[in-house]
């Protein structure tokens, strides 16, 4: 392939432009800099729910706590066990546990590196409360038979959608899949204010309990603190949902950039001798590619590791995937499952393999120009073929 060896240079991100400017300054001189006095946080949430299809959203100050106060309006707590997949960033399974319960990792699926529906239903017991398929990179467990698994055996979902505003699951949001799912809004996610986190509820109840546990227990209008619940401070503040809805408003344009640069760059690294593209279910008919991952099987992980330093030499923003959640010492602190790393293991085999071998690049990549993403598929081709 091609012989430059100049670093490629993509497009930046966060992106950002007039837009937040004056998003920052509409919230500044609003004169109040919280949800409870301002209009920015109402109005960001009222925009992302229709956006996804959804009646009820909450914006919070991230999505690890996006996570926990989902699945505590559910019921999650001591004595209880939650099903998350084995392949995921820890915050899905720290969710869980930070709650006092259990958190029980089972395999993904080979191909899209989402949770297996196979292993999910022989990991249900008496304790289990909810089920957290986590859409990675954008991409789809099998939302049909999860639901009629959930149905049946009487557990919550908690779709850990972090990864993924404006996906689509035969045409439906987020919003439009009867559970409660929950959204990231870090610096790297696809929109952003640095931080921020949202939720999205199938009905009120669970959206007023969640409004109450979010702000202290304390109800909007109270004025003699009078806390209905317990709860914690999550709430988002007004220049954050500022800059965020004029994320939200460049996004469409952004995702349909994407969803064509990925099916280019997935083309093209299936060419490459040794690489196998993440693959997506075909029901999904709308993807938010927040990575564009690949793995190189049978490679070792020192092997992988060190090509991922090379990627990076030649300017693409390459990453190691994340690390099996039974792989890191924090797993095991609080809130791990009765048995050894060992045993958990060997029931992930899926998941040991993509600890291993799989990169992923970041989305900016996919907001680059066609002959860029030859040239990404360019780079990859001979940073393999020498390593």
């Amino acid at each position: 392939m091609s012989g430059n060896r100049q670093p490629l240079e993509l497009p930046q991100w966060p992106q950002y432009g007039d837009e937040e400017r004056a998003g920052l300054i509409r919230a500044l001189e609003q004169g109040q800099w919280w949800r409870m006095g301002g209009s920015e946080v109402d109005s960001f949430e009222r925009e992302f729910a229709a956006f996804h299809g959804a009646e009820y959203a909450l914006a919070v100050t991230n999505g690890t706590h996006a996570l926990e106060l989902a699945l505590q309006v559910l019921g999650v707590g001591p004595g209880t066990e939650v099903i998350v997949p084995a392949f995921t960033f820890i915050s899905s399974s720290q969710a869980a546990q930070r709650l006092g319960a259990v958190a029980v990792p089972v395999d993904v699926d080979p191909e899209t590196y989402c949770l297996d529906i196979a292993a999910t239903e022989a990991a249900i017991t008496p304790r289990t409360k909810a089920i957290m398929p986590v859409h990675m990179a954008g991409h789809f467990p099998d939302m049909d038979a999860l639901a009629k698994l959930a149905a049946d055996k009487g557990i919550e979902i908690v779709q850990d959608a972090c990864h993924g505003q404006g996906g689509e699951w035969q045409g439906r949001g987020y919003g439009e899949l009867g559970s409660v799912a929950a959204f990231s809004f870090q610096n790297g996610k696809l929109m952003t204010a640095g931080e921020g986190g949202l939720v999205l509820f199938p009905n009120r109840e669970l959206y007023e309990e969640a409004f109450l546990r979010h702000s202290c227990g304390r109800p909007r209008t109270d004025r003699k603190y009078f806390h209905q619940t317990s709860g914690s401070n999550f709430r988002m503040n007004e220049f954050s949902a500022s800059v965020l809805r004029a994320q939200l408003g460049r996004y469409p344009a952004q995702l349909a950039t994407r969803q064509e640069r990925a099916e280019l760059l997935g083309s093209l690294l299936a060419e490459i001798p040794g690489v196998v593209p993440q693959k997506h279910d075909p029901r999904v008919t709308s993807h938010p590619h927040y990575m564009q991952m690949f793995r190189i099987p049978g490679m070792a992980e020192e092997k992988r590791n060190e090509l991922v330093d090379k990627l990076i030499e030649r300017g693409l923003p390459a990453f190691i995937a994340f690390r099996a959640i039974y792989r890191s010492d924090g797993f095991w602190e609080t809130g791990a499952p009765d048995e050894t790393l060992e045993q958990v293991a060997a029931r992930c085999p899926n998941t040991e393999a993509i600890n291993n071998d799989a990169i992923w690049l970041h989305h900016r990549t996919l907001l680059a120009t066609p002959e860029q993403i030859h040239q990404v598929a360019e780079i990859v081709a001979d940073t393999l073929a020498e390593a």
